[in-house]
């Protein structure tokens, strides 16, 4: 009959570690339920932390496409810009060469007209010489450069007179080339073009050269 009852006292100690056990657990529960949601009876809501900012300075993503589309209109505006700087640079430099051919051939028409009643070979040929062009540098023509030198102690304007001779010495084509303003000492180099093919060669040479 001990044995039985020791039997009986052990089972009863174990249901009684169960219950308490259970109520321990029950109690945890009801704990963890108040801290996580607080009830319907007025208790204070945990606050939820605010996002850290992301550090901008170490971003290597896509960029948010207002700055890419800002970055885009930028790319593109420096373009156009570079784009209407060149065509203004082109066209100015047009302006300028038209501004240069044009003066040129003023004062070549200034030089064929001074020399019309030059006697001889006039007051300046000692200060003209020629130097020739070559061919590729012209597009395959036949020039030369008329190297003019104010020799004066003033400035002063030149007409020359450049004749081009076939190899039987006949002259087969002259040009006038003038130069204006041309300072005490200075050298001045403009250009004597034919107008020949570019056969048979043609020797140029100063036929008159008029200072004034």
């Amino acid at each position: 009959m001990g044995s039985g009852v020791s039997r009986g006292v052990r089972r009863l100690r174990f249901r009684s570690a169960g219950v308490v056990a259970a109520a321990v657990l029950a109690t945890a529960g009801t704990l963890t339920l108040a801290a996580c949601g607080g009830g319907g009876n007025g208790g204070g809501a945990t606050p939820t932390p605010r996002p850290t900012p992301p550090a901008t300075e170490s971003f290597t993503g896509t960029p948010p496409s207002p700055l890419a589309s800002a970055a885009s209109s930028a790319v593109a505006s420096a373009r156009a810009s570079a784009s209407a700087a060149a065509s203004s640079a082109s066209a100015r430099a047009n302006e300028f060469e038209a501004s240069v051919a044009a003066r040129a051939e003023r004062a070549n028409q200034e030089a064929h007209k001074r020399l019309a009643n030059v006697p001889g070979r006039g007051n300046a040929a000692s200060d003209v010489s020629l130097t020739g062009i070559p061919r590729a540098e012209v597009g395959d023509l036949q020039a030369a450069h008329v190297n003019i030198h104010n020799s004066s102690d003033r400035t002063a304007s030149f007409a020359v007179q450049v004749d081009f001779r076939d190899p039987g010495g006949k002259v087969v084509e002259t040009r006038y080339v003038g130069a204006e303003n041309v300072r005490p000492g200075e050298t001045v180099h403009p250009y004597a073009i034919s107008h020949q093919p570019p056969q048979p060669v043609l020797k140029p040479e100063v036929a008159k050269a008029e200072r004034y």
